[in-house]
Parts: C-alpha cells; sequence; structure tokens
C-alpha cells in the first residue's frame, strides 16, 4: 500500500472520528500520529514533530497565564463590570458580550464562559431578567472573540503552525480584521432582532439569590489579581510588538508564566492544572497528519478531488466560499479545534493548486471553525449553558442558526443577516500584504510560472 492511499484511509479514519467521538478527540490524533510513524509513512521524528513545536510552548504558556487570571478571581471580577454599566436587558446583552468577546480574544474562550456563566445567573437574579436570555449570548460573543487575536482560539494557532514551514505567519491581531468585524455585528444583531429570538423563560429555583455560595471561597490577596492581569497585559503588548523586541510569541509567554508562579501569583500545582493536555496532544498528534499529506501527495490529491468536483472554471470566490461553508458546516457537528485541525492541511493544498495565498485559505478555515453556534456539539460552553438557562437543543439551533452566516433570514426581515460574510477576495503572493488584505482585495488569480 502506497504512502499516499495509507494518509488518505487515516484521514478518514479522523474525519470518522472526530465526528463520531467514540473515543477522545485528542486519543484519536494520537493514534493517526503513531500510525504514520508504525507504516513509514514518516520517520518517528517527523511524527512527533509537532510536539517540539513553538506553538505548543505559546499554548502552555497561555494557559498558565489565563488560568491565573481565573485563579485568582480577576477574570470573575471583570465580568462583575457588566453590573455598572447595564441597566436594561439589552444593555446587559450588549456589555456582556462585548466583555465576553474581548476577554475571549485574549484567554480561553471556554475559560471565559465558564467564569462570566455564574457572574451572569447573579445578574439575572439581582435584575429580575430571566437568565434564559442572557447566557445564550455568552457562548456566541465567547466564540466570535476567540477570532480577535492569534491566541485567541487553539484553531489560530494551529494554522499558524501550517503556515510556518512556508516561511509565513500571521500577525498577533491580523484575525482582528475580520474577528472584530463579526464581534460587532453579533453584538449589534442579538441587541435588535437577535433579542427576540433569545429564549425567554424562568428556571427553577431562579429566583434564589446565587451570592450564597461566594462566601465559601477563600479570599484571594487583591495583588495576586493585579498582578495577574499585569503579566497578561505586558504578555500581550511583547507578542503584538514582537519585531520590534525581537522577542518570539512562545518566548515572552513563557516568560509571563514564569513571572506568575516565581512571584508565586499562582502555585506550580496550579500551573499545571491549567494546562489543558488534551489540546496539546490534539494539536500536537494532528500535524503529523498534516505533514504526511504534503509529504505524500495526499493533500494535493484531495485538492483536485474537491476542485473537480466544483469544474475547472470555478471563480475563485465560489472555492473559497466552499471551503469557508465546509468548515461551517463541520463544526457544528464536531469540535471546532478538531474541525480547523482537519482542514488545514486541506486548505494548504488547494490554496497551492489555485495559486491562492495560503493565509487567506486558512483565514477562511479558521473563522469558518469558529462559527459553532447551532449545536453543543462545536463548543464546551454551548453544553454549559443548556443546565443552567434551562435550554434545550431545539431553542440553541433557532438562536445559533440566526448567527450562522449560512441560513438566509432575509424572507422574514431584510436586515437579518447578522455577521459579514467572510470577504474573500483576492489573493496573491504580495510578501508584504497581510492576510486580511489579501481577503479584502478584488480577486485575481495568481499567474503558474
Amino acid at each position: 500500500m502506497s504512502p499516499t492511499t495509507i494518509t488518505l484511509l487515516l484521514l478518514a479514519f479522523a474525519i470518522v472520528m472526530f465526528i463520531w467521538e467514540r473515543i477522545p478527540l485528542a486519543l484519536t490524533a494520537m493514534i493517526v500520529c503513531v500510525a504514520l510513524a508504525i507504516t513509514g509513512v514518516l520517520t518517528p521524528a517527523e511524527a512527533f514533530e509537532g510536539f517540539v513545536n513553538s506553538n505548543v510552548i505559546l499554548f502552555v504558556s497561555m494557559f498558565i497565564i489565563g488560568g491565573a487570571l481565573f485563579q485568582t478571581g480577576m477574570a470573575s471580577e471583570i465580568g462583575g463590570l457588566v453590573t455598572r454599566f447595564a441597566r436594561t436587558e439589552r444593555q446587559l446583552v450588549v456589555a456582556i458580550m462585548l466583555i465576553t468577546g474581548l476577554m475571549s480574544g485574549l484567554l480561553s474562550n471556554t475559560g471565559t464562559a465558564a467564569v462570566l456563566i455564574p457572574v451572569v445567573i447573579g445578574i439575572a437574579a439581582r435584575s429580575g431578567f430571566a437568565r434564559s436570555k442572557l447566557l445564550l449570548p455568552i457562548v456566541f460573543a465567547a466564540a466570535m472573540g476567540g477570532n480577535l487575536s492569534l491566541i485567541g482560539a487553539p484553531g489560530n494557532l494551529i494554522a499558524q503552525a501550517a503556515l510556518e514551514p512556508q516561511g509565513l505567519r500571521f500577525g498577533f491581531f491580523e484575525y482582528g480584521y475580520i474577528g472584530l468585524q463579526m464581534l460587532l455585528a453579533g453584538i449589534l444583531f442579538m441587541a435588535t432582532i437577535g433579542l427576540k429570538l433569545l429564549p425567554d423563560h424562568r428556571v427553577e429555583g431562579e429566583d434564589l439569590s446565587t451570592a450564597s455560595d461566594s462566601h465559601s471561597k477563600p479570599e484571594i490577596p487583591q495583588w495576586k489579581k493585579n498582578m495577574a492581569l499585569a503579566v497578561l497585559i505586558i504578555t500581550v503588548v511583547g507578542m503584538v510588538f514582537e519585531s520590534q523586541i525581537g522577542i518570539r510569541l512562545h518566548v515572552t509567554g513563557a516568560i509571563g508564566a514564569i513571572a506568575l508562579i516565581l512571584f508565586g501569583v499562582i502555585t506550580e500545582k496550579q500551573a499545571y492544572q491549567s494546562i489543558d493536555a488534551r489540546t496539546i496532544f490534539l494539536f500536537g498528534g494532528i500535524l503529523s497528519l498534516a505533514t504526511a499529506m504534503e509529504t505524500t501527495g495526499a493533500g494535493t490529491a484531495v485538492a483536485n478531488a474537491v476542485l473537480g468536483l466544483l469544474g475547472p472554471d470555478t471563480p475563485m470566490f465560489l472555492i473559497m466560499l466552499t471551503i469557508f461553508l465546509i468548515a461551517v458546516a463541520l463544526t457544528n457537528f464536531m469540535s471546532n479545534t478538531a474541525t480547523t485541525a482537519l482542514l488545514v492541511p486541506i486548505g494548504l493544498s488547494i490554496s497551492t493548486t489555485i495559486g491562492a495565498d495560503p493565509r487567506a485559505v486558512l483565514m477562511a478555515i479558521v473563522i469558518g471553525g469558529s462559527l459553532a453556534y447551532a449545536t453543543p456539539i462545536g463548543m464546551p460552553a454551548n453544553v454549559m449553558v443548556l443546565g443552567p438557562g434551562g435550554l434545550h437543543l431545539q431553542r440553541l439551533r433557532q438562536s445559533g442558526l440566526a448567527a450562522d452566516p449560512r441560513v438566509d433570514h432575509r424572507q422574514h426581515d431584510p436586515s437579518a443577516d447578522p455577521l459579514p460574510v467572510l470577504p474573500v477576495r483576492s489573493i496573491d503572493h504580495h510578501p508584504t500584504k497581510t492576510a486580511a488584505e489579501a481577503l479584502l482585495r478584488p480577486f485575481s488569480i495568481a499567474q503558474a510560472g
């Protein structure tokens, strides 16, 4: 059996297992990684190269820095700012989404949701508004906010890791050119049309005060909270000015994580507890599949098959739109991280075949993979609000599909298009252009040779 065939079989296995989730996603990624080494498609060094990738260090560092913000209670205090400026239900929805989105852009979107859900439940109890109507905006904003920066979601770094061997990379806030528009448009939609679609019902025991359990938590010194926030800010500033200061992103992240432990803001044990090992193993394991698809030609075969179905004369806009919609569809039936990990190597091959800037194709995949609104499968945060909000899957689908660009709501209301369809236009290989610029300029296919 040829290496190409083995790689394609393992790709099919990964697709089935990522959707079925009969075994953990990280375990699936590791099975693929080990299988590529055993079958000789990759050498052991090539198969496990993803685990020594600089982005793994960045992952671990940001898990620790974000974890410190959660464990000291500073994240909860930031979330509590909602009540200072919002009085009406509409203002609460806007404030909740704005704070959730901004926090999610720099911290774990799942962690952000986990911290803010009890905060919002407390706000609902004090204000008298239905918690069911205030909780869903959290998960929508957490997903949108993940596209504000390079460290906003694991999928962003998966795409970055795939680009680096080609000498390309995303800027720290480059995703934000699209992500910020999505977040603002999503907030505007939820404050107007979406507000009417949100579930509005009472949950059993909702009127009981939720403040009683707060007294059982140990008091965290204020200096620890301030230090956690300061380290996060300094780390992000260092990452933004990476080229000016000459320190790579993962090194800056590592310095911030070390400082938190060194100054006693969190303990070594707490730092380890903050690290999501599943994401690390999924990331490292699936990179081996990306390598195999590139070296064996399997990725080119898949790309040619996809382009063959579309036809040789298909405009580049439709090709990019198809890639985007495939990511949107898959992410609602499998993990958003798994969707990105699965489609990134295919997207790279397609970009090479059609002469597109790989950054534009991968950004389309990452953005599409983040739109996991319609089912509880795509993001853990979706599941978190079902119980506290007394929500059913049908209500999640109704509100989630309303925020999904695949669904045409203009037959009901001409202004009900909440999120801008990814403006994927021109793509060329000019080294000074950012991926966002490549997406936003008129289409032109790079000529071969």
